[in-house]
């Protein structure tokens, strides 16, 4: 009998599947069979690589996207918050316009469904980390370039917010101008930070 060796590559592309899937439809929208078919994998397929099902495939691609935000803004930030901020917002302005505004970010869609029980599932846990981390990772380079502890801690914070809602408010009009009145608001709040 001929066994196949695991592909991380087929199980990378069905995490990115459901990630895109979920931006678009959001969780509760989206069954496993329609991630699968998405992501063109057999459904025996993404069962094996996640056997607990939904919230775990679902669960794995909050963290997909949040780590491939944060290599992306972890670059930009080298050369400095304005620098990553700009990045920021052109990385979900090419989603929302590649998208002809159909997509979103799924960190977000994760967040804003109701669980379907009283705990906490993991994919909402996986979207808060998510959103600590991208926090994080402006708030420390607000500081490296002269920003207040918790001036940049609020700053961070307020980005990563109206950035997200900037996204649904896109998709919803069809249309790019709220994130360039976002972008325009947000560096000019970074600018007074940094030079502050």
């Amino acid at each position: 009998m001929y066994v196949t060796k695991p592909s991380p590559a087929a199980r990378e592309r069905i995490v990115a599947g459901a990630a895109d899937m979920i931006s678009r439809r959001g969780l509760n929208a989206t069954s496993i069979r329609e991630m699968a078919k998405h992501a063109r994998a057999p459904l025996g397929s993404t069962y094996h690589y996640f056997p607990e099902g939904k919230q775990q495939l679902a669960t794995e691609a909050v963290r997909y996207t949040g780590e491939w935000v944060a290599r992306r803004l972890r670059k930009e930030l080298e050369a400095g918050p304005v620098a990553g901020l700009r990045a920021f917002l052109g990385l979900w302005r090419k989603i929302v316009v590649d998208s002809d505004f159909r997509a979103g970010c799924p960190v977000l869609a994760v967040s804003i469904e109701e669980p379907p029980t009283d705990e906490t599932p993991a994919a909402l846990a996986a979207a808060a980390d998510v959103f600590d981390a991208w926090e994080s990772l402006l708030a420390d380079s607000l500081r490296e370039h002269g920003a207040e502890r918790e001036q940049a801690a609020q700053l961070a914070t307020l980005v990563v917010a109206a950035v997200e809602g900037t996204v649904a408010m896109c998709r919803a009009k069809r249309s790019t101008q709220p994130l360039d009145r976002t972008a325009e608001q947000l560096q000019a709040l970074v600018l007074a930070a940094i030079k502050g």
